[in-house]
């Protein structure tokens, strides 16, 4: 029997309208307000963006740049990133967003692989970028600022201003805004592709989870090229009117004097910088009174962490869930409502249902399963390959997220794990990410990640790879004394490693796969 558990909150109503145009619709009510700003030097007023926007817009449509079309932009968190990305959308174009850490050879792989014409970065990566076009379709770099003199021939972005233009006729079901490229845990990255509708609707479905005041600004040190920056911060509080702060990346100091100097009130976070707010001594230093959230997502967030920093920092920690895939949230806490080590409610018009991967069998409340999804954000599809989109999105429209769910009595759901992560200790399955959340609240652990490793008992047991705390250390037999009080006898550890770093991606994620490779 299918059993499909729908959103406990009010259903929204989803615009036709570009994400710009939703992005944009305060710029008239409130033209003066900031709209995003680095703190320092750039900054841009609702109608300054509005009108930037526009201009690059024209600028791009004058080159021939339009529908069918894909321009890259490698760079961290600016003020420009945000002109760079909604200009595309008005020209009607696709953006591919690219990690501006990737060596050139990753690039190459997504420009070649996205068809993209032009690429957008800043002087600190042309170099890369150069190297990257080679082969690539790319026929112009631009950049960001000045280029530096005496190196290959860049395009100032400020060049590309033309006359202001409208928003080109799109398809808003079908035309592709954007193309960031999955984290590929299997195979090569995948081009996941993110209509206006798609982005549009996850915007608007945020509405009953994070709602704003007037005058509240958010700090946005997660990168824009990552879905989880690109839709939660940057778009998601310009389209309700909060002051944007970019970082170009996590600096827990220069983080806490933003909060404190600009009177931050919106924290978004990935599990290390909530680990930093709960234990790092320097946030002693620092008035943070005026945070009103600090909102966690792209990775497990253990309930005692979350408290641990909840009451350091002196509002709620709390945490969403969502995926590339699903433009990308799905999952959060509304204001007030949270219950410790849950993702919150499925927000609105968004259906689950909780599916046993071994039975087939939908799964009611309490029950554990692979968690499906269907609704307006669900991507249209991986780019040229159809192959991994029938995989991935089912006839009926339902995605498999690959994450392992409980749902509660309260409406919560509980990401436990992604199902090929699961250890199978002789026959019982292990939850790394329950693991590690005990682990975390060792005084000496800092950091930690949890795999299996092959035995020919148990088939599998459970490995801990720890970091420890300055001038700390930690035990086996410690490890395993606290895991016993928590968890059942199957889920113990059974090795411990202390490693310098737990190897993580640019969103948090730890990359299992790099610490299965050392085994």
């Amino acid at each position: 029997m299918t059993i499909i558990h729908t959103s406990p909150l009010p259903s929204v109503e989803i615009p036709d309208v570009s994400i710009t145009e939703l992005v944009m619709r305060h710029a008239q009510r409130v033209p003066d307000r900031v709209a995003v700003t680095d703190g320092g030097a750039s900054s841009y007023t609702f109608a300054e963006l509005d009108r930037a926007i526009r201009s690059m817009a024209g600028g791009l449509s004058a080159r021939g740049l339009g529908p069918g079309d894909v321009l890259g932009i490698m760079a961290p968190n600016v003020p420009e990133y945000a002109v760079a990305f909604h200009a595309v959308g008005v020209a009607g174009a696709t953006l591919t967003t690219i990690n501006p850490t990737y060596g050139a050879e990753e690039v190459r792989f997504q420009l070649q692989d996205s068809g993209a014409s032009l690429l957008l970065t800043v002087p600190t990566f042309l170099e890369v970028a150069f190297a990257a076009i080679e082969g690539t379709g790319v026929s112009e770099v631009i950049v960001v600022g000045e280029p530096p003199t005496g190196g290959p021939a860049a395009t100032p972005m400020a060049s590309l201003m033309g006359d202001p233009i409208d928003q080109v006729d799109i398809d808003l079901n079908d035309d592709v805004m954007v193309l960031p490229y999955s984290s590929g845990t299997t195979g090569l990255p995948k081009g996941v592709m993110l209509t206006h509708r798609n982005l549009v609707a996850n915007v608007c479905q945020m509405e009953h989870v994070l709602q704003y005041d007037e005058d509240e600004l958010g700090l946005a040190a997660l990168p824009f090229f990552h879905i989880y920056g690109m839709q939660v911060l940057m778009n998601g509080l310009l389209a309700n009117g909060v002051t944007v702060v970019t970082m170009p990346r996590f600096d827990l100091e220069a983080a806490l004097t933003l909060v404190q100097s600009l009177r931050i009130t919106r924290f978004f976070a990935v599990p290390p910088m909530v680990l930093a707010l709960a234990k790092a001594p320097l946030v002693e230093n620092y008035d943070l009174s005026s945070l009103k959230q600090v909102f966690s997502g792209a990775a497990p967030l253990g309930a005692d962490l979350a408290a641990e920093a909840a009451n350091r920092v002196g509002c709620e920690v709390v945490q969403g869930y969502g995926m590339t895939e699903l433009s990308p949230v799905t999952h959060a806490t509304p204001e007030g409502d949270y219950r410790p080590g849950t993702s919150g409610k499925a927000v609105s018009n968004t259906e689950c249902r909780i599916v046993d991967p071994e039975t087939g069998e939908d799964q009611d409340v309490g029950g554990r399963g692979e968690l499906w999804v269907r609704g307006p954000m669900v991507m249209k599809g991986y780019l040229n390959n159809p192959e991994a989109t029938a995989a991935t999105i089912d006839a009926d429209g339902w995605l498999h997220t690959g994450d392992v769910a409980v749902l509660d009595e309260a409406g919560h759901y509980s990401i436990v794990d992604r199902i090929k992560e699961l250890i199978k200790y002789k026959g019982f399955q292990v939850p790394p990410a329950e693991i590690e959340a005990v682990l975390i609240t060792h005084p000496s652990i800092v950091d930690v990640a949890v795999i299996g490793v092959t035995d020919v008992e148990a088939g599998e047991i459970p490995k801990a790879f720890v970091v420890c705390a300055p001038g700390a250390t930690v035990t086996l037999e410690e490890v395993q004394a606290l895991v016993g009080e928590h968890l059942v006898s199957y889920k113990q550890v059974r090795q411990l490693e202390v490693i310098d770093a737990v190897p993580k991606s640019a969103s948090g994620k730890i990359l299992r796969r790099e610490l299965r490779e050392r085994e």
